[in-house]
């Protein structure tokens, strides 16, 4: 006798056309096909959105895949699990039953299950004489060997937009990196562009991209910030070979000397072991008016001779005072006239300075034991120059103090950051 297999619902379950066209693909399936039940169940997880299920469903399904023994899926075995509701409550992490009965009906209308409902819905198997299983009520799982190919299809559809929309995102992130740092660099080096109004499109386009982007708008973005990208690098192009060719044109004329071109690059100190760095003179040592270097005391002396006067009658280190100026030229707003002539005429007014900056006249007199008078005079002005940002300009300068009797204070390096910063400024009002 020819077994029935049930195609309705039990008890206010409604049948719908949805339902019947998975029992038609899940009795169509080729007796010789094998599914690894995992792998699909993967494909499943990936391919979700087109499949319209949600995670809990799929959590639901993972349980029911753990009540058939076998790994393999064929087409010719009987497909139907049979589980109570509370053992399979229990392997979906305790899942209520009526959350459970919700994500089974989704199942089934997705059409990754189908209802074999027993006379009565319960779900069990009759066993033959030999003990097989001769019939289940449950739930069928073979429409996942009949739509192996069709879900596999979707599951390669949505990692390859995964994957475009990855290859998007990167692509975007370098260009704004990369247009971010080209436009620095244009305002930074002076090239002639209106690198406002560049900066204001990279923007628009940046803040254009919606908080949940579609591909379409991803790759729009990216096309347009890589076309960005690639004007803007053209202009520093352009500009590197425009100078490139003036850097020729100048080499190619007849060479004139100039005795100090750079002062401030190559009047850079360097550093020596053991001790602070000191200038190392590449021109002669600028003496105060008045004062006289004898052979026999080649640091200088004064009327008294000693090393105090020898302190205080010259500066300490090569530094020109142009040089100093140009690092510092706030202290030449407090000088007398308005300029400075001199080493006498700076020292004059870092003397001015000083109690101006709150620096106390011991402070003052330790910094000019330590560092000399002339380099205790530079450091106020470089003080003078950075007032916004110290607080305490007295404790600032002890620190320095400090600092240089240990031996690990350096002039230089400070006068060099001045001249950056002032060089930058210029640039960008300009």
């Amino acid at each position: 006798m020819q077994t029935h297999v049930p195609t309705t619902p039990f008890g206010r379950r409604s049948l719908t056309l949805a339902h019947v066209a998975s029992q038609i693909v899940s009795t169509s399936r080729p007796p010789e096909k094998v599914v690894h039940k995992w792998k699909i169940y993967q494909a499943i997880c990936l391919a979700r959105p087109k499949l319209g299920v949600s995670e809990r469903s799929l959590s639901v399904l993972n349980a029911l895949l753990t009540f058939h023994p076998e790994t393999a899926l064929t087409g010719e075995d009987d497909l139907i699990v049979f589980p109570s509701n509370v053992q399979l409550s229990l392997r979906a992490h305790g899942m209520p039953i009526s959350t459970l009965k919700r994500h089974l009906a989704a199942l089934v209308d997705a059409g990754l299950i189908v209802r074999r409902d027993s006379p009565n819905g319960k779900r069990y198997a009759r066993k033959g004489g030999a003990g097989e299983i001769d019939r289940a009520f449950g739930f069928d799982i073979s429409p996942l060997v009949a739509r192996s190919e069709e879900i596999e299809r979707l599951a390669a559809v949505i990692a390859a937009e995964i994957r475009a929309v990855k290859l998007a995102r990167e692509r975007i992130t370098l260009c704004r990196r990369d247009i971010a740092k080209m436009i620095a660099t244009g305002l930074e080096e002076g090239v002639p562009a209106d690198w406002p109004g560049i900066h204001v499109g990279f923007r628009a386009i940046v803040d254009g991209i919606p908080r949940t982007p579609t591909l379409a708008q991803l790759e729009d973005a990216a096309d347009t910030l890589s076309q960005l990208a690639d004007d803007v690098l053209e202009l520093l192009k352009s500009h590197v070979k425009m100078s490139n060719l003036d850097s020729s044109a100048a080499h190619s004329e007849p060479h004139k000397q100039n005795s100090n071109p750079n002062p401030f690059i190559d009047l850079e100190p360097a550093f020596q072991k053991g001790g602070a760095a000191r200038a190392v003179p590449n021109q002669q040592t600028p003496r105060l008016a008045g004062t006289e270097q004898h052979p026999d005391n080649p640091n200088g002396a004064g009327e008294a001779g000693g090393r105090d006067s020898a302190k205080t009658s010259r500066p300490d280190g090569a530094y020109p005072l142009g040089m100093v100026l140009q690092a510092c030229g706030d202290i030449v707003d407090y000088a007398k006239d308005g300029q400075i002539a001199n080493w006498r005429d700076f020292l004059a007014t870092a003397a001015v300075v000083r109690p101006m900056l709150g620096i106390s006249p011991s402070a003052w007199e330790e910094a000019q034991l330590v560092m000399g008078e002339v380099q205790a005079a530079i450091v106020v002005a470089c003080i003078l120059e950075r007032t916004a940002t110290i607080n305490s300009a007295g404790g600032y300068l002890r620190g320095l103090t400090a600092k240089a009797g240990a031996g690990e204070f350096s002039l230089g390096p400070i006068l060099m950051a001045q001249i950056n910063a002032r060089l930058k400024k210029t640039k960008l009002r300009a």
